[in-house]
């Protein structure tokens, strides 16, 4: 007999027993759903409730099938849990529940206050069983979680995985879901938790055949950046997404999940339901992390049930201030930049109401969260590839203030998220790259071009047209990092530094953070700021930093504190700040 799942799936294939399946689909708009067993038969799917059909049928794991829509369109199954190829090929039945054998059955995760996140592109490393071969290293370094950008399965074999269409299959170019299981299995056996990023907000372009034969999955009446919205009111599509995330979380055991743009996802209580339904499934004493993305800065899911949110704010200011750029969103930072950065630095989000240069309101008041609540980043997927040439900010900044900025990235009671190659200062560019084909292709060039039309170093469409073309191979493996070049001269140094402030970060920093709270930050001089935070034991966390490139002057009184990590000499008096740098100081509790 198949073992008991921890949660029922209302989407997809159920295995009842090794040799019979149960497959479903909601399809409301259709007039009748047959099931095509490749290479065998086609048998009629009975009708049921609220636009439910449903089979058991004599097939067990292994099976390759597809539904046929009104004796006309053959279709995937949208809750397919592996597929034959890719997103237009035969579904596959997967014994997702007891078909791999894990060697650490009793791993219950980490606390949240242990993490250190690394962002990783399964594709550019070789898959998931090339990607196992670079996880002790990261281990070592200091890194506790890895993160991967999305793995749902997506139409062609490249793709940043946000354009996915078959949320529950791993992407088939990547590897089997047993060997999925394998990676984090073996993550698990070096400390490492795995965290998986989710897109519940759209479907990608190509293989998404639910407009067909469930029209209401949609709403016309509300749009986003992608097309007609998902209707979050309807108890199918909840349990769509939310049996999801169980999956993920359950029969795969991913340690947490970052939901992409839920500013995307106007029904809360959706958001909020799928984490009572996360928090009341997972087995009692296991860790597992829910993280947001969201642009609009809603502080109150933070208290809802979610455990953090990817602070863009922090990462625009410093942004704006280490490389002076001042162009679409940043424009929100740049001005009035040494404020903004204070105000992140004492209260977590800069917009908490205020008004964008757009003059809209943006954001919820922070400051009564912990810093843990805030996850921080110099660099991710999107702020690297969204630039038209995917530069990495090492190219970009000043190597000081850099590294002043990097010291705060890992000493500050944030929780800190790398970017792969961050580490060693890897140059090769991270582009935008997908492997659409014929006119889709042609569309996601040009709108990819037309994106940056508004830039000013962009506005002849001559310069355009250098803009990598997200479809040709040769984006995809301009965008591999150089796995070999840590050890070499001006990489090896950058290694060197970010061992260092993680050893510091695990041995000073978060034995404290559990009970952090912001204290003050306050500007010193132009883009100067003294921040200091209440540590969970008493002890107090002190960040003196200057980016500009003049000194700043430090308040007369004299602080004590044991200094934990200096960015480099300082080259002025003890009253003063050099510029370009950064020093953490801990003033333990007596």
């Amino acid at each position: 007999m198949q073992k008991q799942r921890a949660y029922i799936a209302h989407h997809g294939p159920e295995l009842l027993d090794s040799g019979t399946t149960r497959f479903r689909l909601w399809a409301p708009d259709a007039r009748s759903v047959s099931l095509i067993v490749v290479g065998a038969q086609t048998l009629p799917m009975t009708a049921n409730e609220d636009g439910w059909y449903s089979i058991d049928a004599p097939y067990g794991a292994g099976t390759l099938y597809r539904f046929l829509i009104d004796d006309e369109l053959q279709v995937p199954d949208p809750a397919s849990r592996a597929q034959a190829g890719d997103v237009h090929a035969p579904s596959l039945v997967v014994d997702t529940s007891s078909n791999y054998l894990w060697r650490n059955p009793n791993w219950l995760g980490r606390p949240w206050e242990e993490t250190v996140l690394y962002e990783m592109h399964v594709g550019l490393y070789g898959g998931f069983a090339a990607m196992e071969k670079h996880l002790a290293d990261l281990a070592e370094l200091g890194v506790t979680a890895i993160e991967l950008m999305p793995i749902a399965e997506f139409p062609g074999d490249r793709n940043w995985g946000y354009d996915g269409v078959l949320p529950y299959a791993p992407e088939a170019a990547y590897g089997s879901p047993e060997e999925l299981k394998h990676l984090i299995d073996t993550a698990h056996g070096l400390g490492l938790m795995v965290f998986l990023d989710v897109v519940y907000n759209h479907f990608g372009p190509d293989g998404n055949y639910l407009g067909r034969y469930a029209k209401h999955f949609f709403r016309h009446d509300q749009q986003t950046p992608w097309g007609d919205g998902i209707d979050f009111r309807r108890r199918e599509v909840r349990d769509f997404f939310i049996d999801n995330t169980l999956m993920w979380l359950l029969d795969y055991r991913f340690d947490g999940l970052r939901f992409d743009a839920v500013h995307a996802i106007p029904d809360r209580s959706f958001l909020t339901e799928l984490a009572e339904r996360v928090h009341a499934s997972v087995e009692p004493g296991r860790h597992v992390h829910l993280v947001l993305e969201n642009e609009d800065n809603r502080a109150s899911l933070l208290t809802a049930g979610f455990t953090a949110q990817w602070n863009d704010d922090g990462h625009n200011v410093l942004h704006a201030l280490l490389t002076d750029e001042s162009q679409g969103y940043y424009a929100d930072y740049h001005q009035d930049a040494t404020t903004k950065l204070a105000r992140f630095l004492g209260e977590g989000f800069i917009y908490q109401g205020q008004n964008n240069r757009r003059g809209e309101a943006r954001g919820e008041p922070s400051g009564h969260l912990p810093p843990t609540s805030f996850v921080l980043f110099l660099q991710n997927h999107d702020q690297t590839g969204n630039r038209a040439f995917g530069e990495r900010l090492v190219s970009l900044a000043d190597v000081d203030a850099l590294r002043a900025a990097t010291a705060v990235l890992l000493l500050s009671p944030m929780v800190p998220l790398l970017f792969m190659g961050e580490e060693w200062g890897a140059r090769q560019p991270f582009l935008f790259f997908t492997s659409h084909h014929g006119e889709l292709a042609d569309a996601v060039r040009e709108g990819r071009r037309n994106e940056f039309a508004e830039f000013a170093e962009f506005a002849d469409e001559a310069t355009r047209e250098r803009i990598p073309d997200p479809n040709a191979l040769s984006t995809f493996e301009d965008s591999r990092p150089d796995f070999t070049a840590r050890q070499e001269p001006g990489h090896a140094e950058w290694y060197a530094l970010y061992r260092e402030l993680l050893s510091i970060r695990h041995r000073e920093i978060v034995p404290r953070l559990q009970g952090a709270r912001f204290l003050e930050s306050r500007v010193l001089a132009q883009a100067a700021v003294l921040s200091r935070w209440q540590l969970g034991d008493g002890s107090r966390l002190r960040l003196e930093l200057n980016l500009g490139t003049q000194g700043a002057p430090l308040p007369t009184a004299s602080i004590s504190g044991e200094l934990l990590f200096a960015s480099r000499e300082a080259t002025h008096a003890h009253d003063q700040l050099a510029p370009r740098m950064a020093r953490l100081y801990l003033e333990k509790a007596t």
